[in-house]
């Protein structure tokens, strides 16, 4: 299986990795340009960038780039007591100057929605053109059937899904379906499961989350943790059709997996920055 192929089973296993590469190296070293080596979020690697104190300073700086979820090229110097500035000298006696492009490949991330409604069916839509692989299930057989893009589609009791199938964890779950009934049943299931979920967001009014809220303290007391639950579900961007509804739970699922705490649009990050070109 060559590196590539193992990137494939990586990202459909859910496996964060970096991609490490040598884009360039001046003077001696013990690599050559274009050499690969892939390192998983367990630090288990495949392929080698030179072996050495160059390999175990790439797959421990990995670490790095995985919790930052970010892309970084990094210069080292393979001479152990001399410095250059912003490069990283390396207990090593090649002499040579070797950059590593650090590349961040993310684990396709998992969605599934509980309800195949209107908005369930907009959703999906919408958030397959992310990459996302999206599991729909509705215990309705005349709405399960129309839909085209989800990757899984199931046709059983909301709950039992849960029960007998079960949720990956870290992933995200949409809860709208018909009833507040089977709502409540799906959210309360998770809670009572401890299933660890990076959002889990529920479609309803203030009224309803409410009650909702005041059933699951009533049911699992004061220590239920709500952190990673979202509801009113979606961010306030205005419009009230399914489809707009859609981009609006697209946008706040973004940005939960973007570890985005604070958002602006564009223009305000430019004003941030200095640059200002229209009037308050």
């Amino acid at each position: 299986m060559d590196i590539y192929q193992r990137v494939h089973e990586y990202k459909t296993k859910g496996i964060a990795m970096v991609l490490v590469t040598v884009t360039e190296k001046k003077g001696e070293g013990p690599v050559d340009v274009g050499k690969k080596m892939l390192v998983t979020d367990t630090l288990e690697a495949f392929g080698t960038v030179g072996g050495g104190a160059l390999e175990y300073n790439a797959r421990e700086y990995c670490k790095t780039i995985i919790n930052e979820k970010k892309s970084y090229s990094l210069q080292y110097l393979l001479d152990e007591g001399k410095v250059i500035k912003d490069v990283t000298t390396l207990p090593m006696v090649c002499g040579g100057i070797v950059t590593l492009f650090y590349e961040y490949i993310g684990p396709n991330e998992y969605i599934y929605i509980f309800g195949a409604g209107h908005v369930g069916q907009a959703l999906t839509n919408v958030i397959k053109t992310m990459n996302y692989h999206v599991t729909v299930v509705d215990e309705r057989t005349e709405v399960i059937e129309v839909f085209k893009k989800a990757d899984v589609l199931v046709n059983m009791p909301f709950t039992k899904y849960i029960e007998e199938i079960g949720l990956k964890e870290n992933s995200f779950v949409v809860v709208c379906t018909p009833s507040h009934k089977h709502d409540y049943n799906v959210i309360n299931m998770v809670m009572e499961k401890q299933i660890k979920l990076a959002y889990i967001g529920m479609l309803c009014s203030k009224e309803k989350l409410k009650t909702y809220i005041d059933k699951t303290y009533e049911t699992f007391g004061n220590k239920i943790n709500l952190k990673n639950f979202y509801s009113p579900i979606g961010l306030d961007l205005g419009g009230g059709s399914p489809e707009e509804i859609a981009i609006s739970i697209t946008s706040e699922i973004m940005s939960v997996s973007n570890n985005k705490t604070e958002l602006k649009n564009m223009r305000e990050v430019l004003k941030n920055d200095n640059y200002h070109y229209w009037e308050d």
